[in-house]
């Protein structure tokens, strides 16, 4: 008898475990509900208690003072004070300082002489700043001219960089996407706007602006436009924002097209660990595997490549104040994130940036930093982003039934698979796998990227409705 008690006690103790581990297994990975979000937060300076928003639209144009590129000039040519690297070492340490050296001889002697054809080029596509939420938000707008609209379906764009990136990233990417192109049904009217801190964008003056502020102030900017549904697409912090943007405000989204498709769910891991183990289960192709199986190898590699990561996330004031200060250091700092952005095969080569960037795009992003001294201001945004306001509010576990495409680059970073994804987007439409291409896909495979939006796009089938 006392046997019998001794074992339904032990049964009820592992009953009582295991249904405890139920109730928590299910707590952490059931969907939630959308969080009701404040939709007009004003994030200028001081209290905003009299705050009178400018509706207005103003033409803008990037104009530099030849004193600030002078100077700029004088301080690159001070003798550099960088330490030799090791024996036999290229890129492994951080960005080769040898290598450094001769980037900013070519920024000084080469680039900065012709600043002005440089500035024209920034100034080829057309860009405004309007006022949303107490910030001068600064953006392209490139509009399908009227012969266009006549053959193409039409639809606006909200197009969304990251860091360490900028506009600069689609210009190559906007005009495919306006123009008349042979192998599209679709033309866009595209928007593509510095975010909040980053570019020619006022940075908020206060704790608390994380994504889904950034994506509130974006939405707010489409609909300043007149776009009250509109496609959006992004990677990077892009990424983010644009899912952010689908499951708070999706009566506005008509599509969500992602080039870095993750998600930090306890049960989106749990899928990417199984992935790892059992890829034929899941994948509906072999060629799909190298894209999630080796998990460990891919979670250690983000892990040595995400230093400045855990900085930003806590301390961005320190590292800004050193980057705003020296535009060596911001060189070395964003050209380091550029080389490892390329390929495995070629973060250690010498002429890694040249080959898959070209010098004059990475210093035209480098210099949009340095003009707007933008480092503090766009590294806060990590800080934000970690704090446990935005942690809270949890929105990679609320659903959203926004249509949404995924298309992953062979050597981006880790990304969820269909299987990981539908737990939050209901209605994926499209899943794309490519053998090539790493993190700053508009800017190295512009072609690439643009095929598989309209290709997201036409699965859509807007047009027939």
């Amino acid at each position: 008898m006392k046997c019998l008690v001794i074992f339904g006690l032990i049964v009820a103790i592992f009953a009582s475990i295991a249904g405890y581990g139920y109730l928590v297994f299910t707590d952490l990975t059931r969907p939630l509900p959308r969080p009701a979000f404040k939709d007009d937060t004003y994030w200028g300076p001081g209290d905003g208690k009299n705050y009178k928003p400018d509706t207005k639209i103003y033409d803008f144009v990037v104009d530099v003072p030849k004193a600030e590129i002078q100077d700029l000039r004088q301080q690159l040519n001070r003798t550099l004070r960088l330490t030799e690297p090791l024996e036999g070492i290229a890129f492994e340490y951080g960005f080769n300082t040898n290598a450094l050296a001769q980037f900013v001889e070519y920024w000084r002697d080469k680039y900065l002489t012709k600043w002005n054809q440089r500035q024209d080029y920034l100034n080829s596509l057309k860009q405004y700043k309007t006022e949303i939420q107490g910030l001068n938000i600064h953006f392209i707008h490139e509009r399908v001219s009227e012969e266009v609209a006549e053959k193409k379906h039409v639809y606006p764009l909200l197009l969304l960089h990251g860091w360490p990136g900028s506009v600069r990233e689609f210009y190559d990417f906007i005009p495919m996407l306006v123009k008349d192109q042979n192998i599209s049904d679709y033309a866009f009217d595209v928007v593509a706007p510095s975010l909040v801190g980053y570019g020619w964008s006022d940075a908020a003056t206060r704790v608390g602006f994380n994504a889904a502020e950034m994506a509130t102030v974006m939405r707010n900017l489409m609909l300043r436009l007149g776009h009250k549904k509109f496609f959006v697409q992004g990677g990077d912090w892009g990424s983010i924002i644009g899912s952010n943007l689908a499951t708070l405000y999706p009566e506005n989204v008509l599509g969500y097209h992602s080039n870095m498709c993750v998600l930090n769910t306890p049960l989106s891991i749990l899928k990417g660990i199984y992935t790892h183990y059992y890829p034929e289960k899941v994948l509906r192709s072999r060629m799909f595997y190298d894209h999630h199986v080796g998990i460990w190898e891919k979670y250690q590699d983000l892990l040595i490549e995400s230093g400045y990561f855990h900085i930003q996330a806590t301390k961005p004031d320190t590292i800004g104040a050193a980057l705003d200060s020296s535009p060596v250091a911001l060189a070395a700092y964003i050209l380091e994130k550029f080389q490892t952005c390329t390929s495995p095969s070629l973060k250690q080569d010498f002429g890694a940036i040249v080959t898959i960037f070209g010098l004059e795009a990475v210093l035209d992003n480098l210099m949009i930093y340095y003009l707007n001294n933008a480092a503090t201001t766009a590294a806060r945004f990590y800080a934000e982003n970690t704090s446990k306001t935005y942690r809270d509010l949890q929105l990679d576990r609320v659903q959203t039934d926004v249509p949404m495409g995924c298309c992953r680059f062979r050597f981006d970073l880790p990304s969820a698979s269909e299987w990981q994804l539908k737990d939050k987007f209901t209605n994926i439409k499209h899943n794309m796998y490519f053998q090539h291409g790493s993190h700053f896909a508009a800017m190295e495979m512009p072609s690439m990227l643009f095929n598989d939006f309209n290709e997201f796009v036409k699965k859509i089938g807007l047009h027939t409705e």
